[in-house]
């Protein structure tokens, strides 16, 4: 069973960043591709970006591409996703998940993910 715990989140203004952590329990944390989604309020949850065991394979929505850049650390058991430009629509509960995987594959749909943490806010203002 793996633990996830994101931190990172709160209110940032219309075109700032945050940086999202989400660290795992799971020693064998270089066994999961990991990916992070999003769920707004009254919507489905979505796919934000996602990386791959080593981390040398990386993906990401149309949305936040150029904006967002996800990165891991497994020494340190932890996933990163860095926002920037951020905007209103951005606004939702994050949420990262972990993969049992292939070595070159990264999670880009819910169905693929075993284990999800808890979420952290992040809300956008304009």
């Amino acid at each position: 069973q793996v633990q996830l715990v994101e931190s990172g989140g709160g209110l940032v203004q219309a075109g700032g960043s945050l940086r999202l952590s989400c660290t795992a329990s799971e020693r064998t944390f270089s066994f999961y591709a990991m990916g992070w989604f999003r769920q707004a309020p009254g919507k489905e949850r979505e796919f934000v970006a996602g990386i791959s065991r080593r981390g040398d394979k990386t993906v990401f929505a149309d949305s936040v591409k150029g904006r967002f850049t996800i990165s891991r650390d497994n020494a340190k058991n932890t996933v990163y996703l860095q926002m920037s430009s951020l905007t209103p629509a951005d606004t939702a509960v994050y949420y990262c998940g972990a993969s049992s995987s292939s070595l070159y594959a990264v999670p880009d749909s819910t169905r693929l993910i075993g284990y999800w943490g808890q979420g952290t806010q992040v809300t956008v203002s304009s």
